[in-house]
C-alpha cells in the first residue's frame, strides 16, 4: 500500500481524544448509600456490563471513525487483483538535454535513462496506450517496439529544452486517451537552470519522476565565444569566457587551424586579438580540454574578414561624419579612397553610398532626383521638426529633432534600420544605408551620441563593404527569421538547406551556418547551446517535487521507478471504500448513542 498524501495521516492522531473523553467521564468519589436508592443500585449492577460494553463500543467506534477519515484523507492506493496492471495511458517524459550526456559511473546518463524507459516500455501491455515526449516538445505515440526504436533514434538535445512543457504535454496527451488508468513517467537531472517554472498543468494524473541521487559533477565550459566586431578589416578580437573552478587553458581556431592558445582564470573575460590571413565568411571556435560534459567544451563563432573599406566623405555630410571616419581611419577600420560615399544623394556618383538628408532644404529636389539616378527605391517627403525618440537596433532612445519623412517606391528588398513613431527613419538595401536626417547637433544627437562610432563602423563594414550581412545567434531549436533575399542555410560542409518563409527553426546542433543568397554568402547563423545549460546543479527531490505538482512523486531508485511506473493502474484507489466504512461506522456509533439506548429493560 502507497499513499498520495501521505501527510494527511497526522490527522489519525486524533483518534485519541474518545479515548480521553471515555476516560475522564470515569469519576471516583464518595459513595453514600440511602436506602430508598438501594433498588437503583442493585439495578445498575445487574447492567453495568452492559453499559459498560455500550460505552466501550462507543469509544472504538469514534476512534474507528477518526481514523478511517485520515486514511482517506491520505488517498490510499494499493495492489490488487493479482499481477500485472489494467490498460493504462503512460506517458514517458525523457530529459534529453544537454546536461544529460553528463557521463556519471562510466556512462551518460542519458543512456541510464534510456535503459531504464526500456525496461518500463518492456512491462507494456497490448491494450496500454504509450507515449514518448522529450524535452524539445516532441510527441510519439505508438506500441512498444516502436517506441523502443524512437528512443534508439533519440541523441542528446544540445540545448536547454523546456521539460516543464514537456511534462504539460504528456498529462495532456494522456487525459484524453479515453484510459481510466493514467500516469506519466518522467526521466530528468533535475537540473535547476531548466526546472526554473512549475508544470502549468491541472488534473488528477499521477506523476512518477526519478531523478539521481547524487549532485552532479563539477563542469568546465566555454560560456563565450564571440568576435568583436563580427567584421575584420582585417585585424579583431575574439572575446571568450570559461565556467571554471580553476584556470584552464583553451585553445583558439578558425576552420582547422589554430590560430591561438592560452591560460584563463576563473570569472575572467579574455580578448584574443589576431589578424588572419583568411578572407570572406569564416567559422571559428573556442574549445577546451574535454570534461565529464564533452558538449560545452566546445563554442562556435563567426566573422566576416577582409580589406577595410575605402571610404570617401563629401561635404554635404558634415564635420562630425569626417571625424568619425578619421578616428576609424587611425584604428585601421577604414581607409581613403572612393569606394563608399557619405554624403547627400546629391553628391554621390555610384553606390555603395551612406546617403543623409541635406542640411539645406533647398537641395531636396536635386536628392530625390539623385536617389531615382542611383535606383533607390525611396524619397524625401515632406520635413518633420518635432522631437522624438528612434527605436531600433543600436539606436533607440536617440532623440530626433528634424527629419524628412522617407517615402517607399516600392519594389525592392528593404530593412528599416531605425524608425520615429510607426514611421521609418533609416533604411538599408542593397548597396546603400538611407537616413532620413542629417548628421548635425540640430537635426538629431546621433553624430554626438556614444553610440555613433561604432554604428558608423559597422554600416561601412557590414552593409556597403564586401560580402553584405551579419551574424545572428540562436540555441539549438530557436525559431530565427529569415534575412531579407535569403533563400538557404549552408553547413561548413558545403550541404545546404533551403528556406522558405518569414523564419524557420535553428538546427539542434550547435555549430556555424552560413546565410546564402543566389551564389554567395551574406551573413552567418552561430548555434550554441545556453550559457545555463552548463550549470549543473540540481534540485533535491522535495524541491523538485514542489516544481512538478502536487500529484508528483520523485524517487531516486531506478528500480523503484520501473516497478511503479503502471501504479496508476496496478493500485486501485482506496478512498470509495474507505469512505463506505467510514459510514458505516458514523451510522452503528448514531444508533448506539441515541437517546434512551442505554436505560431500556432498568424500571
Amino acid at each position: 500500500m502507497s499513499f498520495l498524501a501521505p501527510w494527511f495521516l497526522l490527522l489519525g492522531g486524533a483518534a485519541i481524544v474518545p479515548l480521553l473523553i471515555h476516560l475522564l467521564r470515569r469519576r471516583v468519589g464518595l459513595e453514600v448509600e440511602f436506602p430508598a436508592a438501594r433498588y437503583l443500585a442493585r439495578a445498575e449492577r445487574e447492567h453495568s456490563r452492559t453499559l459498560r460494553m455500550r460505552n466501550l463500543l462507543l469509544m472504538v467506534l469514534r476512534m474507528l471513525a477518526i481514523v478511517l477519515l485520515a486514511l482517506a484523507a491520505a488517498r490510499p492506493t494499493a495492489r490488487l487483483g493479482g499481477a500485472g496492471h489494467a490498460p493504462t495511458a503512460l506517458a514517458i517524459v525523457l530529459d534529453n538535454s544537454m546536461s544529460t550526456g553528463i557521463v556519471e559511473d562510466g556512462a551518460p546518463l542519458l543512456d541510464r535513462f534510456k535503459r531504464l524507459a526500456a525496461e518500463v516500455l518492456d512491462a507494456a501491455g497490448p491494450d496500454d496506450r504509450l507515449y514518448l515526449v522529450t524535452v524539445d516538445g516532441a510527441l510519439r505515440g505508438g506500441s512498444p517496439a516502436q517506441l523502443r526504436a524512437e528512443m534508439d533514434r533519440i541523441r542528446m538535445h544540445a540545448g536547454a529544452g523546456q521539460p516543464a512543457d514537456a511534462v504539460a504535454r504528456a498529462l495532456a496527451a494522456v487525459q484524453v486517451s479515453g484510459l481510466p488508468a493514467r500516469q506519466v513517467a518522467v526521466l530528468t537531472d533535475g537540473q535547476r537552470t531548466a526546472w526554473q517554472q512549475p508544470v502549468q498543468a491541472r488534473g488528477g494524473t499521477p506523476v512518477l519522476v526519478y531523478a539521481p541521487p547524487n549532485a552532479a559533477p563539477a563542469n568546465r565550459a566555454v560560456v563565450l565565444a564571440e568576435a568583436r566586431p563580427a567584421r575584420w578589416t582585417p585585424r579583431g578580437a575574439v572575446a571568450t569566457r570559461i565556467l571554471t573552478a580553476d584556470s584552464t587553458t583553451y585553445r583558439m581556431a578558425l576552420g582547422e587551424r589554430t590560430l591561438a592558445r592560452g591560460t584563463i582564470t576563473p570569472g575572467e573575460e579574455a580578448a584574443i586579438r589576431a589578424a588572419p590571413a583568411e578572407r570572406g565568411w569564416t567559422a571559428g571556435t573556442i574549445d577546451i580540454e574535454p570534461d565529464e560534459l564533452v558538449a560545452d567544451n566546445t563554442r562556435h563563432f563567426a566573422l566576416w574578414i577582409g580589406p577595410p573599406p575605402a571610404v570617401r566623405v563629401s561635404p554635404s555630410a558634415g564635420p562630425f561624419a569626417r571625424n568619425a571616419v578619421d578616428v576609424l581611419k587611425s584604428g585601421g577600420r577604414v581607409a581613403d579612397g572612393t569606394a563608399i560615399t557619405i554624403g547627400s544623394p546629391d553628391e554621390v556618383a555610384a553606390l555603395p553610398a551612406l546617403l543623409l538628408a541635406p542640411m539645406d532644404p533647398v537641395r531636396i529636389g536635386a536628392a530625390n532626383r539623385a536617389l531615382e539616378r542611383l535606383n533607390v527605391p525611396w524619397r524625401f517627403g515632406p520635413a518633420r521638426r518635432e522631437q522624438s525618440l528612434a527605436r531600433g537596433d543600436q539606436l533607440s532612445g536617440i532623440a530626433v529633432l528634424s527629419r524628412h519623412q522617407l517615402e517607399s517606391r516600392g519594389g525592392a528588398l528593404v530593412d528599416t534600420l531605425a524608425r520615429v513613431g510607426s514611421e521609418p527613419w533609416i533604411v538599408a538595401g542593397p548597396g546603400y544605408v538611407l537616413v532620413g536626417s542629417a548628421l548635425v547637433p540640430d537635426a538629431t544627437e546621433l553624430p554626438v551620441h556614444a553610440g555613433f562610432l561604432p554604428w558608423l563602423g559597422d554600416q561601412l563594414s557590414s552593409r556597403l563593404h564586401g560580402d553584405p550581412g551579419g551574424v545572428r545567434h540562436a540555441a539549438p531549436g530557436q525559431r530565427v527569421a529569415r534575412p531579407a533575399g535569403v533563400t538557404a542555410l549552408e553547413a561548413g560542409d558545403g550541404a545546404r538547406m533551403a528556406l522558405e518563409g518569414a523564419s524557420f527553426d535553428a538546427p539542434l546542433a550547435a555549430g556555424t551556418w552560413f546565410f546564402v543568397q543566389g551564389a554567395r554568402r551574406v551573413g552567418a547563423l552561430v548555434v550554441n547551446p545556453e550559457e545555463r545549460e552548463s550549470e549543473l546543479a540540481r534540485w533535491s527531490a522535495d524541491e523538485l517535487r514542489e516544481r512538478v505538482g502536487p500529484m508528483a512523486r520523485v524517487i531516486t531508485d531506478g528500480g523503484q521507478w520501473t516497478r511503479l511506473a503502471f501504479a496508476g493502474a496496478s493500485q486501485r484507489s482506496l478512498v470509495v471504500p474507505l469512505l463506505l466504512v467510514l459510514l458505516a461506522v458514523l451510522a452503528a456509533e448514531m444508533l448506539l448513542s441515541a437517546p434512551g439506548r442505554g436505560t431500556r429493560g432498568t424500571r
